[in-house]
């Protein structure tokens, strides 16, 4: 293989509430914690044990107010985006590193309004497309799917 990639692709719920912060000139930035579950049998025990792996995600500008807009808390997406790791000094003057998640397609799979509401169980989730230039993002609705 000539190139590289660099590709995520998550499933998991939210850990907390969309963080926005809004720049000048109309950018804006949104960070969330998403949660994986990985649940294996303990051959020695036979006990069920659950690990959580917890991810730093990025969303930038529509996706990001879209984000706010809709998700909280509990609610279960479908991510892809790349891996990127940061570096900043911190107060102390020693090196800080955190590896994040930065998401350029997502699909909200269920929503706490849509739990909430018995009349919009088993609706279509909607997804958002890819950004272009981390400028754009259309929302669209499936309504004609068979679950």
């Amino acid at each position: 293989m000539a190139g590289t990639i660099n590709k995520v692709i998550l499933i998991g719920h939210l850990g907390d509430e969309v963080k926005m912060h809004y720049f000048e000139g109309g950018n804006a930035i949104g960070r969330f914690p998403l949660a994986t579950n990985e649940t294996y049998t303990n051959k020695q025990t036979g006990e069920k044990v659950t690990t959580t792996e917890w991810h730093n995600i990025v969303v930038r500008n529509k996706l990001a107010e879209i984000c706010e807009k809709y998700l909280s808390k509990g609610d279960k997406v479908y991510c892809e985006g790349r891996i990127k790791t940061r570096q900043w000094e911190g107060e102390d003057g020693t090196k800080r590193y955190t590896t994040e998640i930065h998401v350029v397609d997502m699909t909200f799979l269920t929503t706490k309004n849509e739990l909430s509401s018995p009349t919009q169980q088993n609706t279509a989730s909607k997804q958002v497309l890819p950004e272009k230039n981390d400028t754009s993002t259309t929302t669209v609705e499936d309504d004609d799917l068979p679950f």
